[in-house]
């Protein structure tokens, strides 16, 4: 097979995995908590190596407190590490997020960038932040957002060869329409908390199994596995796997 046509039919199984996780997961948002967009920016940076439920029980003191870029570029320190602590890494967390509230004010006029390079110009902020305040504060898709789960899905799915993110979202931006690029990322991180975990994936749960080449079929029990009809079919409610257990 020439390569354009082996990136045809990956594309084409893209495009199918996508139509199926819309059906799953058919509401597709941004689960952190905010107001502003320097608040979703906040947000992100909080959320890495943390659950965004976490971060959505530190947020609301922490912007009672500290409530727009300025507050916060003019915080005390050690008061901004107290509030966040229990999102991990909080030193090097308020550190970034000061920083970068004080380039928001003294560089761009108090407003978060809506240029993707600009954003990346921010301390502690990377593609994966950046992706998600301009998809979900202005409603620009300029790329894919590559999370944990992105990365594994993404890997085991076969859409990519690589581990790096930023070339997986150059191969993701390839198979992608535009429109898609920030919903496709949320759809597959509910998938990867949900089914395909990353010690033990529920293959015979998953609606995606016969699309996966790492898919262990072995796994299906016997009952699902006589009846081909039933592999992927585990239905589904707001998001959540219910396997019949």
């Amino acid at each position: 097979m020439s390569i354009t046509r082996k990136w045809s039919a990956k594309q084409q199984r893209a495009l199918e995995i996508m139509i199926r996780l819309k059906r799953i997961y058919p509401e597709a948002s941004c689960t952190l908590n905010y107001s502003t967009p320097v608040q979703l920016l906040v947000a992100t940076i909080l959320s890495a190596q943390c659950t965004d439920s976490r971060v959505n029980q530190v947020t609301p003191a922490l912007f009672a407190r500290f409530p727009d870029a300025s507050a916060i570029a003019t915080s005390d320190l050690e008061e901004l590490e107290k509030l966040i602590r229990s999102t991990g890494f909080y030193r090097n967390k308020a550190k970034n997020i000061q920083a970068a509230c004080r380039t928001i004010v003294e560089k761009f006029g108090n407003e978060v960038p809506k240029r993707m390079e600009l954003l990346l110009e921010l301390p502690g902020v990377a593609r994966k932040t950046a992706n998600v305040v301009l998809a979900n504060a202005y409603g620009i898709n300029q790329g894919v957002t590559v999370d944990t789960h992105v990365k594994r899905l993404s890997y085991r799915l076969g859409l990519t060869e690589h581990t790096d993110p930023v070339r997986v979202e150059r191969d993701l931006i390839r198979l992608l329409p535009q429109s898609d690029w920030e919903n496709w990322s949320i759809r597959l991180i509910y998938h990867g908390r949900e089914v395909c975990k990353a010690r033990k994936p529920a293959c015979y749960a998953c609606v995606l199994a016969d699309l996966c080449p790492s898919a262990n079929l072995d796994s299906i029990p016997l009952a699902v596995n006589s009846n081909p009809e039933l592999v992927g079919s585990a239905t589904m409610n707001n998001g959540v796997v219910d396997d019949g257990k």
